[in-house]
């Protein structure tokens, strides 16, 4: 590959694994980025071939050499997109439940960067790499709603550090199982991976810090929806923190209870949300919201579902 930039690091803080060191100095490449450029030997540590597990001491030296971003190597596919909001630096969509972020395992097509290759024609971000073009964040397959894609490198790089530092409002509606005793509360726990099961994440004291502030908006018989603040960008971290309180997501299949079998029926997917996205614009710096408006099976829950389910 050819160079986009060499960089020449001098650590100025210990660090059990190189990869984390690196995304806290580069916080617009992703974790996963970096993992692959230390594989494959665009990243030395004192001059030797390293892994990203490689323990990074202050004072080490660290060259790095960037790669430039690859052309998207999928073929665009029109897929429907509801657009809320696109100029000349961004697009952001109301995505919609069912709907892959990126390809990966399983998903090979159909995903939401085939549908936004298409919109836009393929002016996206290449940061992201081949498989993720112009991705800022994700949502998961099952979560609906408010989502950022960066069409300029430059966009990417300023939308990255706004999340990374927290100035992204994130707000969520979830329908949770049953009714918290108080009208609103804060989450603040840990989240990290699962000892066992490596596909869950878990409340842990060796996870790294995320806060959740919630407040009820209905209460509905048996269910509750909540509006929900995220402090952090934790995998899961509406899901796991409200299955910690007591209140998991309705149909959640990872952190969600048995029982019920007819509601879970009834709303099909996890009924969570991403209601409202507001971000400084990474071109002008004028504060931008989005709302995504609450989805057709959510709003048949509200209408109709405490009547009959509960």
């Amino acid at each position: 590959m050819t160079s986009e930039a060499s960089t020449h690091l001098v650590a100025t803080a210990d660090s059990e694994r190189l990869d984390l060191y690196l995304h806290a100095q580069f916080p617009d490449r992703s974790r996963s980025l970096l993992q692959r450029m230390i594989r494959q030997g665009h990243v030395r540590l004192r001059k030797q071939p390293c892994s990203p597990k490689s323990s990074v001491k202050a004072g080490d030296v660290i060259d790095i050499e960037f790669p430039q971003p690859e052309a998207p190597g999928m073929e665009p596919e029109s897929l429907a997109l509801d657009v809320l909001l696109e100029d000349a630096h961004l697009i952001v969509v109301n995505k919609p439940a069912g709907m892959v972020v990126h390809p990966g395992a399983g998903h090979a097509a159909h995903t939401l960067v085939h549908a936004l290759l298409h919109h836009c024609r393929g002016q996206l971000s290449g940061i992201g790499g081949v498989e993720r073009p112009g991705i800022v964040h994700r949502l998961d397959k099952e979560t609906s709603g408010c989502l950022v894609a960066a069409k300029t490198d430059e966009a990417h790089r300023r939308l990255a550090a706004s999340f990374q530092s927290r100035e992204v409002e994130k707000i969520y509606l979830a329908f949770v199982r049953g009714c918290p005793r108080t009208a609103s509360g804060r989450i603040d726990q840990p989240i990290g991976r699962h000892a066992v099961h490596r596909h869950k994440m878990c409340v842990t004291s060796k996870g790294r810090p995320a806060l959740t502030e919630w407040k009820i908006r209905e209460r509905l018989g048996k269910l509750s929806l909540l509006e929900c603040r995220i402090h952090s960008g934790r995998t899961h971290q509406i899901r796991v923190h409200l299955a910690f309180i007591g209140h998991p997501v309705v149909a959640d299949p990872i952190y969600g209870q048995t029982g019920n079998a007819e509601l879970r029926r009834a709303a099909g997917r996890q009924m969570l949300h991403a209601w409202r996205l507001a971000f400084d614009h990474p071109h002008h710096g004028v504060r931008t919201a989005c709302e995504a408006p609450i989805p057709e099976d959510m709003r048949r829950l509200i209408l109709e579902g405490h009547r009959t389910l509960l």
